[in-house]
C-alpha cells in the first residue's frame, strides 16, 4: 500500500504524556510510531517527560528526535502509577517546543491525562490528531474532568482509538467518535532477536511473564498459583519474569520451591525484552483486566512464543478468538494450570501456535500501521479548522483518504480546501489581547 503522504515529507510533532524514564506501552507506541514515520521519509519530533541531561551532550538513551520536557512525578492514574509532567515549567516548555517547530500536524497521545498532551491541546492550534489508549471506563480523570475536558477536546481535528474498548470509552465519556487504528509491533525486532544467553535451557520448559508483576491486574498471583497447581512433577519447568516490581517480595510469594526455578529481569530494554520473549516455550498473560489492546500479547506472537492468555476482550481480539493462542477463564488458576500443562507437554501444538501467532502479528507490523496513521494525518490536514470552507464536507475529506466516515463520526472538525503541501503549520495560539 502506498502512503498518501509519501514524498511530501510531513513535519509531525508527537506528544507523549508519560515519562520516557520508565518503560510503558504508550511510550513504546510513540517511539515506534516516530521511527516508522521517519523511515517513510517524514520529519518527526517527540516531546515527552524525561530527566534533563547533566551536560550538553544530550540525554542518555534518547534519540535526537526526542525533546525531553523535564522531570515527571508519579501519580495514580488508570489503575496504575503514571509518571506525568504538569505545572508552569511544563507549560513553558510546551509553548517553546511549539514555537521552535513548524509542524504540519500535531499528534497528541492520551490528551486527557494531566500532562504534556493536555497542555499542548490547550495552547496549540491547527490540525491536531489525538490517540486514545485508555480502556478504563471508571477512570478518575474521566469522571473528575469530563465536563471541563469536552470543550477543549473540540479542538481535536481527528481522533484515533487503539482498540474497540478505547473507542467505546472515548465515545461514551468524551463525546464524538474515533477511527480504530491498533498499536503496532516491530515485527523484525522480535522475530529476529536471539534468545537470552544460556537459553533455551537443556531439558527445561520456560514459562514467561512480562509486565509490572506487583500490579494486581497483571495477574502474577494467578500465574504463581497456577504453576504451583501444575499436575505431576514439574521440576523441568522454569519461570522467566521480565518487568518492574519488588523481586524479593515476588520470590517470597512464589515459595522456595518455585523461587529456585525463577529468573527475574527487573530492568530490560527493548532488545532484552525481545530476547526474553524468544526464550519462552510458553508466554503467559494472566491479566485480570484493564487491557485496551494487548500489546504484550502481540509482541509475544511476533517473537514466535506460543501464547496462553486470560479470556479478556482485548486478548480475544488479538488472538483471533483463540485461533492464534489459547484463552482461559480470567482469574482462574486451575484452568490456567490445566491449559499450561497441556501446552508444555505438546511440542506440536506449541509449534502450531507459534506459526499462527507470527502470521497474526504481521497485520500489526509498524510500516502497515504507520500508513493508516498517515491517512488520518492527511485527512486532518485537509480538514484544517483554520481554513473553513463550504466547498468540501467533513466526510469528503475522510473519503478522499480512504477512511470510513461511519467509523469516524465527530472526529473531524470543519474541513478546509488546502492539501498537505500548502497547509499552514501547527503553531502556538496567539495570546489574548
Amino acid at each position: 500500500m502506498s502512503s498518501p503522504a509519501r514524498g511530501v515529507g510531513l513535519k509531525v510533532g508527537i506528544v507523549c504524556p508519560y515519562s520516557f524514564d520508565v518503560p510503558g506501552g504508550v511510550q513504546s507506541h510513540v517511539m515506534d510510531l516516530a521511527r516508522a514515520l521517519r523511515a517513510l521519509g517524514h520529519s518527526v519530533n517527540v516531546l515527552a517527560p524525561a530527566e534533563l541531561p547533566r551536560d550538553e551532550s544530550g540525554p542518555a538513551g534518547l534519540p535526537d528526535f526526542v525533546t525531553p520536557a523535564g522531570r515527571a512525578v508519579g501519580v495514580p492514574y488508570n489503575g496504575s502509577v503514571a509518571r506525568l509532567t504538569f505545572g508552569p515549567m511544563a507549560y513553558a516548555r510546551v509553548r517553546r517546543w511549539l514555537a521552535e517547530h513548524e509542524f504540519d500536524v500535531l499528534h497528541l497521545h492520551e490528551p486527557i491525562a494531566p500532562s504534556l498532551s493536555m497542555i499542548a491541546l490547550a495552547v496549540a492550534d491547527g490540525p491536531i490528531v489525538a490517540t486514545f489508549h485508555t480502556a478504563n471506563p471508571r477512570s478518575r480523570a474521566l469522571t473528575t474532568f469530563q465536563g471541563v475536558l469536552r470543550p477543549m477536546l473540540e479542538k481535536i481535528t481527528a481522533r484515533i482509538a487503539v482498540s474497540p474498548l478505547a473507542r467505546r470509552v472515548q465515545v461514551e465519556h468524551l463525546g464524538g467518535d474515533a477511527v480504530e487504528i491498533p498499536n503496532g509491533v516491530d515485527l523484525a525486532r522480535f522475530a529476529e532477536a536471539r534468545p537470552l544467553p544460556g537459553y533455551p535451557l537443556p531439558g527445561v520448559r520456560t514459562v514467561g511473564f512480562l509486565g509490572r508483576f506487583d500490579e494486581p491486574r497483571k495477574g502474577m498471583d494467578v500465574l504463581l498459583d497456577a504453576l504451583c497447581a501444575l499436575p505431576g512433577e514439574r521440576d523441568d519447568t522454569r519461570l522467566l519474569v521480565v518487568g518492574r516490581g519488588d523481586e524479593a517480595a515476588l520470590r517470597r510469594r512464589a515459595g522456595s520451591g518455585l523461587a529456585d526455578r525463577m529468573d527475574v529481569l527487573t530492568s530490560a530494554d527493548d532488545r532484552t525484552k525481545a530476547a526474553a520473549l524468544r526464550s519462552m516455550d510458553v508466554y503467559c498473560a494472566p491479566n485480570t483486566g484493564g487491557e485496551s489492546f494487548g500489546m504484550v500479547v502481540t509482541e509475544a506472537m511476533a517473537a514466535g512464543a506460543p501464547v496462553l492468555a486470560s479470556d479478556l476482550d482485548a486478548f480475544r481480539r488479538v488472538l483471533d478468538d483463540g485461533r492464534a493462542g489459547v484463552l482461559v477463564p480470567t482469574g482462574d488458576p486451575v484452568a490456567l494450570a490445566t491449559a499450561l500443562g497441556e501446552l508444555l507437554d505438546d511440542d506440536r501444538r506449541r509449534a502450531e501456535l507459534s506459526a499462527a501467532g507470527l502470521a497474526r502479528a504481521a497485520r500489526w507490523d509498524w510500516p502497515v500501521v504507520a500508513e493508516s496513521v498517515l491517512r488520518v494525518y492527511q485527512a486532518a490536514i485537509a480538514a484544517d479548522p483554520r481554513r473553513p470552507s463550504a466547498a468540501r464536507s467533513r466526510e469528503s475529506a475522510w473519503r478522499r483518504f480512504g477512511i470510513s466516515s461511519g467509523r469516524v463520526g465527530e472526529s473531524v472538525r470543519q474541513p478546509g480546501p488546502r492539501s498537505a503541501e500548502s497547509t499552514a503549520p501547527v503553531g502556538d495560539r496567539p495570546a489574548a489581547g
